[in-house]
């Protein structure tokens, strides 16, 4: 006992002498006063809850004019998670940092590391890495970035006890997904990950970043599957939805295939139940099989707009209704044909048909086709044929009446997100292989997809064997660019090939519990190198939001990470070997770079045509390659904004479960915060127009969110809809509207 208030009375003077010594630019004696004003009043107050109080003091004198008192509440906390890994693993908490050999040893042993890392590093490499790690780093994070990476992504123990520290889950993170390089290399790209990291120049996804060298859990972000329409399709998928989302990934899925209400089953009519049962069936799912008891499973269903049943589709959502028919834990999003916007636009009318009755009387699927030119293709072709088609049952509605019952919901409920499948597949450098009818949950991820088929049969030996035509199953895997650091720093060039390496690595050390999403991932090699911070970076650079400048740096900045990227990938073939998806793609005839454009772009300071042919040369190793998620998580733990979104406010609170931390916009000072301005106050054409230029360089889609006060008028939010069809975007993600009256912008008035 003696011995242990020692200890705790050390580290509070250690503690003291930390705050008086460390922070700079802060007069933090206040702070200082009211701890030993504390110790006077509660003098049997337990030393961890004192520098608690500390972190809840600092916390209250942050505001607009004194944002860096999140580092002074960030390095009290850290003194908290050292003081906690000491007594867990045995060493002086004055080291901040314990022997990372005994670290991965205690935690295999106990099997919470995968025995991999052990088997596959030996004990002087272990070493080796663990000498570079860098405390100092750990003085990067802001308070709430170091609560959000300590609170659900450093390794505990099984009693819930600090093991790991940042700094080594970075370092376990680079371990782990450098394991299978070749040794002779292997220390140095381990050694540059981790650069890449320690400095947050990048973030790992979420499920990479908190599974990563564990023994459990799966690294990638997202999957989509294709439901086929039957019941052993519609069950199967369940399961395997069911197994994604235990292991902590998003689904998307789409329904379209699946016949309406009313639709014949076996020569029946009127015995189907449509889509709604089953969305309530996964509804279930998603609230019962829960991502390791951190969070409820997250499922974005979607379907056609010429489904017969997209108003119950739209309506599911809603707080009114029938309860049986609504699935609040789903969300939702619709796929649009230019046809259906043109439509739209001009007041004309739209036919609503069920899959199944276009399958049995057409003879195709009118999901299967897109057009291939702006208004010209195949797609409207094959519908003015079921439109005029005699013997095919079809509902006639104005399309205006369809668009106004998607805005209503989106005003409610955020949703359904916008999926403009002419573009996407028009855009697609894959098509030879195959179509894309849906998005991700975050609308970023466009991949070829198709529906898995499962059959029986009885051996002679009376056992039952399941047969499975595989489809393509989506899977991606996902990090992010660190703009408002990578950037400013100039480090995108060094940057963007460990990341591509990194996740490239992730594809073939994931076990994914679905075997069609395992093939289907070795097949494309799909990744998603993103962003975010895009508003810090804006800020940084004194460019404002709603501006022609800020619509050409994002055009300039984005074509100089396309190209690093494809630039990484084809270097990566070259080493490793193309992806098998590789032959007969528009990256190997070259289409892709004609159809952005790069060729023939002589104001382009890139070396486009080169690359172009040595893509063709040595192939491709990711056949999709860049998608920009929301980020939401991961760029609070880096401190910076998220995404490509603008920021809500200044100064704000960040609300966990029981407790509220203050939050400003990165680097905020006297300069660049007449460049913060609120999300709410922008005009959201511009974003539209700053999305439109970097659209064009991305491959995949981006997680775009459009903002909008409580009292825009509908044909103002039809207006921001047209636009964003119009200017070549592929996907819309949330619309966010306020709930109250804002409060008066300072930003607008610079």
């Amino acid at each position: 006992m003696i011995e242990t208030q020692t200890k705790t009375e050390e580290w509070k003077l250690h503690v003291k002498k930390m705050l008086s010594e460390n922070i700079s630019g802060l007069d933090v004696q206040p702070l200082l006063d009211y701890g030993d004003k504390l110790i006077e009043q509660k003098p049997w107050i337990d030393e961890k809850e004192w520098v608690h109080q500390l972190i809840l003091e600092a916390l209250a004198f942050m505001d607009e004019n004194n944002p860096n008192w999140t580092y002074v509440a960030s390095a009290l906390y850290l003194e908290i998670l050292y003081f906690e890994a000491s007594t867990s693993r045995g060493f002086h908490f004055k080291d901040k940092y314990g022997s990372f050999g005994n670290l991965v040893q205690s935690l295999t042993d106990i099997g919470i590391y995968d025995k991999s890392l052990m088997e596959s590093y030996s004990q002087s490499e272990i070493t080796e890495l663990g000498n570079i790690i860098d405390p100092k780093k750990d003085t990067l994070f802001t308070y709430i970035g170091l609560r959000t990476l300590a609170d659900r992504y450093i390794a505990k123990d099984y009693k819930k006890r600090v093991f790991e520290l940042p700094q080594e889950r970075f370092m376990i993170i680079a371990m782990t997904l450098l394991r299978d390089e070749v040794k002779t290399n292997r220390l140095s790209l381990v050694k540059e990950a981790y650069w890449a990291l320690s400095n947050l120049y990048m973030t790992v996804a979420t499920p990479t970043l908190s599974n990563a060298g564990k023994s459990y859990g799966q690294l990638s972000s997202c999957f989509i599957d294709t439901i086929d329409d039957s019941l052993q399709g519609i069950f199967d998928s369940n399961t395997d939805i069911a197994n994604l989302s235990k292991n902590g990934g998003g689904i998307g899925v789409y329904l379209g295939k699946i016949r309406s209400r009313g639709s014949a089953i076996k020569g029946f009519k009127g015995a189907s139940s449509g889509v709604l049962p089953w969305m309530k069936q996964l509804n279930n799912t998603a609230v019962s099989v829960d991502q390791l008891g951190q969070r409820k499973g997250a499922i974005c269903v979607y379907l056609d707009i010429w489904h017969q049943d997209i108003s119950s589709f739209l309506d599911a959502k809603l707080n009114n209704g029938d309860e049986r028919y609504r699935t609040h834990d789903l969300f939702t999003g619709i796929c649009l044909p230019d046809l259906f916007m043109e439509q739209v636009d001009a007041r004309g009318n739209w036919y609503l048909f069920d899959p199944h009755e276009v399958r049995t009387v057409m003879g195709y699927s009118l999901e299967d086709y897109f057009d291939e030119r702006k208004g010209q293709g195949m797609f409207r072709e094959k519908y003015w044929e079921c439109v005029n088609h005699p013997d095919l049952t079809k509902k006639e509605i104005p399309a205006i009446d369809i668009m106004k019952r998607i805005l209503k919901s989106q005003l409610e409920t955020g949703g359904p997100f916008m999926f403009y499948r002419d573009e996407v597949n028009r855009q697609n450098p894959n098509s030879h292989l195959g179509m894309i009818y849906s998005s991700n949950l975050c609308t970023e991820i466009t991949q070829n997809q198709s529906a898995t088929y499962v059959t029986e049969q009885m051996t002679v030996d009376g056992k039952i064997v399941i047969n499975k035509q595989p489809g393509d199953f989506v899977v991606c895997n996902l990090s992010s660019i660190h703009l408002g650091r990578a950037v400013t720093e100039g480090v995108l060039e060094r940057l963007i090939p460990i990341q591509v390496r990194m996740l490239d690595n992730v594809i073939d050390l994931n076990t994914i519990p679905v075997l069609q999403a395992q093939l289907t991932n070795q097949k494309y090699r799909a990744i998603g190198l993103g962003t975010f911070g895009w508003h810090h970076l804006l800020a940084l650079k004194k460019i404002k939001w709603e501006s022609e400048e800020a619509v050409q740096y994002a055009d300039e900045l984005y074509e100089k990470i396309a190209f690093l990227t494809i630039e990484s990938s084809m270097k990566l073939a070259e080493e490793k070997g193309a992806c098998k998806a590789f032959s007969g793609s528009d990256w190997e005839t070259g289409r892709y770079f004609e159809n952005k454009g790069y060729t023939s772009n002589e104001s382009s300071t890139l070396p486009w045509t080169e690359l172009s042919q040595d893509v063709k040369t040595n192939g491709i190793r990711n056949s999709y390659l860049m998608a920009v998620a929301p980020n939401s998580s991961t760029s609070l733990i880096a401190g910076s904004t998220a995404s490509i979104d603008p920021i809500f406010q200044k100064f704000y609170s960040e609300e966990k479960k029981d407790y509220k931390i203050p939050v400003t916009a990165p680097n905020l000072n006297a300069e660049t915060t007449w460049y913060y301005k609120s999300a709410y106050f922008i005009d959201q054409h511009w974003s539209i127009r700053q999305n439109a230029a970097r659209q064009k360089h991305i491959d995949q889609g981006i997680s775009f969110n459009m903002y909008v006060p409580n009292t825009v008028q509908a044909k103002e939010l039809l207006n921001l809809h047209i636009d964003a069809w119009k200017s070549g975007l592929k996907t819309t993600y949330y619309l966010r509207s306020t709930s109250s009256d804002l409060i008066e912008c300072e930003s607008c008035s610079s």
